[in-house]
């Protein structure tokens, strides 16, 4: 059984520019702006209603073959996550859990098969990791991925973090 959940993306595939969902208004705010060459790989948003350690809603990367847009709402299937540990505020050597989900749009064509993070070419979800550790760095936080997770796996914890 395939979990699918809605999405909200904050920050397009291919943007510098990192917006953030402003809750209890429709609105968005560009909250910084990263360095020359720095990308978002593939979509970044969350999982509305959900709220993960870090007090913020649960991270998704929509993993598709097209950019949307900040506020945009997709059906997606989580077909893993990355479990990962970050630091909540700049120079801070203490890490809460902070996973990033990878989740597929029920409206893909060209990732239709994929099932599981393992159906992904290997790269996508290091460069993903690489991403995410060089993200951080340039904010003082550190990031570390601990390990994959399943689609089954990251379906108990989305479930376990819903409001």
């Amino acid at each position: 059984m395939t979990c699918t959940v809605d999405v909200i993306v904050e920050t397009p595939k291919g943007s510098a520019q990192k917006y953030d969902y402003v809750p209890n208004t429709p609105f968005f705010k560009m909250k910084k702006i990263l360095p020359s060459g720095m990308v978002f790989p593939y979509d970044f948003g969350f999982i509305p209603k959900t709220k993960g350690e870090d007090g913020d809603p649960l991270d998704v990367i929509v993993i598709s073959e097209f950019q949307s847009f900040p506020g945009v709402i997709m059906k997606c299937r989580i077909i893993g996550g990355i479990k990962a540990e970050q630091s909540k505020q700049k120079n801070s050597d203490k890490l809460i859990r902070n996973d990033r989900f990878l989740a597929i749009p029920k409206c893909s064509n060209i990732f239709q098969d994929v099932e599981k993070m393992e159906d992904l070419p290997g790269q996508i979800t290091d460069q993903l990791e690489a991403f995410f550790a060089d993200y951080n760095k340039l904010e003082g936080k550190k990031f570390k991925a601990l390990d994959k997770m399943g689609p089954r796996e990251a379906q108990k914890l989305i479930e376990g973090q819903l409001e």
